[in-house]
C-alpha cells in the first residue's frame, strides 16, 4: 500500500512537472506554486503524531537570517541552500555555501546564517525517525550526523537535484494527506531522503574506496569521539572500545582523509573549547577543567596551538 503511494505521488509529480515544462508561461505561473520550483516564501508545513512525532518543511524560513538558530536536543535539521552564495557561520567559523548544498545539523552545532535568501529545511524530532535505531537501514550515523567535527556539507550533482526536487514535492503532496498511512508513508520519504544524501557524502569524501567494515569503523570512531571526547583524548582509548589496534584505525583513515584519528579527537576537544568561549560565560579555568585538561596552561598551549591567539584573547574578541 505505501509502495503505491508513493509510485502515484513520484508520477503526480513528474507528469504535472512535464505538463508546465510544456505549457505557455503564463498558465505554468497559476500552478506550479504546488509542483515545482515556485514554492511559496515562508511555507511552513508540519506534522505531530500521537506519540510526539514532529516533521516540519520550510522554505525560505526567516527564522536563519541573522540569528543564532537554536534547535532543541531532541531535534535534526537539513538545510538546502538554493542561493547561488550564501555565508554561514558555524562555531564562529565563517564559511561559504554554494548553491544546491545541504547541511545536516546535530543538535549541539551553533550556527547563524549571514547572507541567505532562498533555502529549504527539513527538521525532524528523533519520536519521528531515530537515525540511531535505524541505522542498519541508513547508515548515516556518525556521517551525515553525530559525527566528530563540523557539521557534514554536501553539494548535490547536477544529475541527482531533480531526484531531491521530486522527493521535496512529495514531502509537500504528503503532507496534505491526513490519513492513518501519512506517518508511515512520510517516515519512509525521509528514509529516501537520508540515504540519497548518504550516498552523495560517500561519494565526495572518497569513502566509496572502502569496504563496508572499514567505513562501518570510521562511521562508529566518529560517533564514539563525539559521545566521549570530553574523558577520552588517546587513539587507544577509541581502538580499545572498537576493539581495533589503534594502527589499523590509523591505516583505515589514511585511504580517505589527511587527518589522523587523532587529529580528529583534539579537533573535536578544539570546536569544544571555541563553543564554550563563544557562547558561555564559563571563565577558563572552568572550561579547562570542564575538557579535562589538567591546568590553565595546558589549556591554553592547546588552543593557541591551534587559534593562534590564546583563550582569553578570542573570549574577549566574541
Amino acid at each position: 500500500m505505501v509502495n503505491s503511494r508513493l509510485s502515484f505521488a513520484r508520477n503526480l509529480v513528474v507528469t504535472e512537472n512535464t505538463r508546465l515544462r510544456s505549457s505557455q508561461p503564463r498558465k505554468a505561473a497559476k500552478r506550479c506554486m504546488l509542483f515545482w520550483d515556485d514554492t511559496p516564501f515562508n511555507m511552513k508545513l508540519n506534522y505531530k503524531g500521537k506519540n510526539k512525532e514532529f516533521l516540519e518543511l520550510i522554505s525560505d524560513s526567516n527564522e536563519l537570517h541573522h540569528n543564532e538558530y537554536l534547535h532543541s536536543e531532541n531535534e535534526l535539521l537539513f538545510i538546502w541552500i538554493k542561493d547561488e552564495t550564501t555565508i554561514v557561520e558555524i562555531d564562529g567559523i565563517e564559511i561559504n555555501l554554494k548553491s544546491n548544498s545541504i547541511i545536516a545539523f546535530t543538535p549541539f552545532h551553533k550556527f547563524k546564517f549571514l547572507s541567505l535568501k532562498e533555502n529549504r529545511i527539513i527538521r525532524f524530532n528523533k519520536d519521528f525517525y531515530c537515525i540511531l535505531n535505524h541505522d542498519k537501514e541508513i547508515s548515516c550515523k556518525g556521517l551525515l550526523f553525530y559525527g566528530a567535527g563540523n557539521p557534514p556539507l554536501i553539494q548535490i550533482p547536477e544529475n541527482e537535484i531533480e531526484k531531491i526536487e521530486i522527493l521535496w514535492k512529495m514531502f509537500e503532496i504528503e503532507m496534505k494527506s491526513k490519513d492513518e498511512l501519512q506517518l508511515e508513508m512520510l517516515q519512509t520519504m525521509l528514509k529516501r531522503f537520508i540515504i540519497l544524501c548518504t550516498r552523495i557524502y560517500k561519494e565526495q569524501h572518497n569513502h566509496i574506496h572502502l569496504i563496508k567494515n572499514e567505513l562501518d569503523i570510521i562511521r562508529e570512531f566518529n560517533y564514539q569521539v563525539e559521545t566521549h571526547f570530553r574523558t577520552k583524548h588517546t587513539v587507544q582509548e577509541y581502538a580499545d572500545i572498537l576493539n581495533k589496534s589503534a594502527k589499523t584505525l590509523a591505516n583505515i583513515f589514511n585511504k580517505i582523509s589527511t587527518n589522523t584519528p587523532l587529529q580528529i579527537i583534539q579537533e573535536r576537544r578544539m570546536i569544544e573549547a571555541r563553543r564554550l568561549l563563544k557562547y558561555t560565560d564559563k571563565s577558563i579555568k572552568e572550561i579547562a577543567y570542564e575538557l579535562e585538561f589538567e591546568d590553565i596552561q595546558s589549556f591554553s598551549r592547546f588552543f593557541k596551538k591551534y587559534e593562534q591567539i590564546s583563550p582569553s584573547e578570542y573570549k574577549n574578541n566574541k
